[in-house]
């Protein structure tokens, strides 16, 4: 993974002391709230509805094992003992006091990390498959590009103050892990006719109020251009966004409004005209970049650990072959079958880590666990850990010989739940528990859908549907992306549910469709059992939820779920 360089520790160090006296300003008066709000923002702490949030930023999801002990330190010594992975791939830690912000700062920048545009209107924190580097389907790793963007964003003078918050999201497998298609700029490494690697640029993709499936603005960007690209984007963007209305800001509204063709025309002039800008950059500086995120080692030329330890001298390749506890122990075969994917190396397995465990607060991590995982990254995986947009975490190269010992340890921490992409793999925003812009709560939705269906049998064998739940029509939780969404609403001061089905966010994006009014919060978990059975009925054989639905028609699904609610 990237290594900060002195340049940028010395940066850190300097933005902690300017937010420390800042926030000292505030508490004793110098500042109103007004005035600190911008400042605050711009380092990650928001105010919530019963205390402040901040959040800290995971550049494209990854994180060292000395890091995920930070943050394990910093849930336990600063927080209620746990942390929240976001959809954005970063961390939130929901009870931090104010006064005590600029020393939780300091903490992060003793080991390379900040909470700096993870909130305010800006580039924010660009995301990318949890599996890069180390899935087989990859035409390029896409992290050292995201790291590229992450360094020309930071501060970016030009777009420090954009009409609304900007999300950028950058893919290199054939398989779309990084939901690029809803995001403002959406990235997909690709190779031309000449071997040449480039960038398929999508643009106005969105969720929230009006949600948007993004555009395709340049099929083929040679990756040299890749920064000039983006900041022709950008500016015209920043020149003609609206900014009069807070609902109407984001890119996916200008892009909409104009056609994807006058758009495309306006990026290409100011691309033209810029030239070789400031926004360039080098083939020595993306290989220096590339340098730092190797390859894992393949495990038939290096030392391996196994279950009796380490040896010193190099041993034989690995096969591909299953852990001899697939036939023996079922529970292990499921959590394998479920939560574990192919490695590159025939050798090693990418390890999902699931945060949806029964009695857990989706996407919650406490403590314990983060230092307890830090140690099993250090011992499996190289010492490094992935989040995903999903709300889970990965461990993305670890050795086969070492899946049933790992199984074991993931299990004591109540983080091997087999239910990867299963229904109870819910993504589920804080909704009204925490957050001052929700309107119903979701995470007692969770909990009812997770208990009615807590037969993991009954999941595996529906196979992979996805459920996302929002407290509001900000769309956090993504709700219109998922094979079922549920979307909190408030009437008159009572919450209730609106129901969409058929949404997708990988390579078939799609918005989901709504079925029909608002439902009680008592009714979800059943009305999601007339969907399922409705499915079941339908279905023709090996057809997943998503293919079904577009197959079909909503209307089945509709007629099924009202008849039972009526």
């Amino acid at each position: 993974m990237y290594q900060y360089t002195e340049y940028d520790r010395e940066f850190l160090q300097q933005r902690v002391a300017e937010f420390r006296e800042q926030t000292a300003r505030k508490l004793s008066g110098d500042l109103s709230e007004d005035e600190f709000k911008q400042l605050r923002l711009r380092n990650g702490l928001y105010e919530q509805r019963k205390a402040y949030m901040l959040r800290v930023a995971i550049p494209y999801g990854q994180l060292s094992s000395v890091q995920l002990k930070k943050l394990g330190h910093i849930a336990r010594v600063y927080d209620k003992d746990y942390g929240h992975i976001t959809t954005r791939q970063n961390i939130q830690y929901n009870w931090p006091k104010m006064e005590q912000v600029p020393d939780i700062l300091q903490e992060l920048a003793d080991v390379d990390m900040h909470a700096i545009q993870t909130s305010g209107n800006c580039i924010r924190n660009t995301t990318s498959d949890p599996l890069a580097g180390a899935i087989a389907d990859e035409i390029e790793d896409p992290r050292p590009w995201c790291e590229l963007i992450r360094q020309w964003s930071t501060l970016h003078p030009e777009f420090n103050w954009l009409p609304r918050k900007f999300k950028i999201a950058v893919t290199g497998s054939l398989k779309d892990r990084a939901a690029v298609q809803v995001h403002d700029i959406g990235l997909r490494l690709i190779k031309n006719g000449q071997g040449e690697t480039g960038f398929e640029v999508l643009v106005g993709g969105g969720l929230g109020r009006t949600p948007y499936i993004g555009q395709v603005i340049n099929p083929f960007l040679p990756a040299k251009h890749l920064l000039t690209y983006l900041a022709a984007i950008l500016r015209v963007y920043n020149l003609e966004g609206r900014r009069d209305n807070l609902y109407k800001a984001r890119i996916k509204i200008l892009v909409n409004a104009m056609g994807i063709d006058a758009f495309r025309e306006k990026v290409e002039q100011h691309w033209q005209q810029a030239g070789d800008s400031d926004d360039s950059f080098t083939q020595a500086d993306i290989d220096a970049i590339k340098a730092q995120f190797p390859a894992a080692p393949t495990l038939g030329t290096v030392a391996m650990h196994n279950t009796k330890g380490a040896t010193d001298t190099p041993v034989a390749p690995v096969s591909a072959q299953q852990p001899d506890q697939m036939f023996s122990n079922p529970l292990f075969n499921q959590w394998y079958q479920a939560n574990t994917r192919e490695h590159r190396d025939s050798g090693r397995r990418i390890v999902y880590v699931s945060l949806k465990a029964p009695g857990q607060p989706a996407g919650d991590i406490t403590s314990d666990q983060m230092d307890a995982l830090a140690d099993l990254a250090d011992k499996f995986s190289l010492g490094e850990i992935r989040t995903t947009h999903e709300q889970n975490l990965v461990l993305a190269h670890v050795p086969g010989v070492d899946l049933f010992e790992l199984w074991n340890e993931l299990k004591s921490l109540k983080l091997a739940t087999p239910n990867l992409g299963k229904l109870t793999d819910m993504i589920v925003c804080p909704g009204l528990d925490y957050c001052s812009l929700a309107n119903a709560g979701t995470l007692e939705i969770y909990d009812q859908i997770y208990k009615h269906f807590d037969d993991l049998d009954y999941l595996h064998e529906l196979g992979d549907i996805s459920i996302k739940i929002s407290g509001c029509m900000n769309a956090c939780g993504h709700h219109h992306v998922g094979d079922i969404g549920i979307l909190g609403v408030d009437k008159g001061g009572v919450e209730w549910y609106q129901l969409t089905i058929g949404g997708n966010a990988g390579n078939e994006a799609s918005l989901g469709k709504r079925l029909g009014r608002a439902i009680a919060k008592h009714e979800v978990s059943q009305a999601i059992e007339q969907i399922l059975e409705t499915y079941i009925a339908l279905r023709n054989p090996e057809e997943s939820f998503h293919d079904a639905v577009h197959r079909v028609g909503t209307t089945p699904f509709k007629e099924s779920v009202y008849a039972t609610a009526a």
